[in-house]
């Protein structure tokens, strides 16, 4: 996979605590963020999955009743 440079700004205290956490992990900074950033948006996505399937057994029925019969072939 292709690696893209970003360039970010972040005071001292963040830093060095970036620094530090990578250091305790044993990976680079870079790495670290990367890790940080891919769980992230991990968790945003199981976060979307499960409201969405939350969202279709409080609405199955409302969808079944309006769009069925058309999902079926029939009108």
């Amino acid at each position: 996979m292709a690696k893209t440079q970003l360039n970010v700004r972040v005071d001292e205290t963040t830093a060095a605590a970036a620094r530090e956490r990578a250091a305790q992990r044993g990976v680079s900074v870079n790495r670290y963020i990367e890790e940080l950033v891919r769980k992230d948006a991990g968790e945003r996505g199981r976060s979307f999955v499960e409201a969405a399937a939350d969202f279709m057994e409080r609405y199955e029925s409302v969808f079944a009743e309006e769009f069925g019969a058309e999902r079926e072939g029939r009108r």
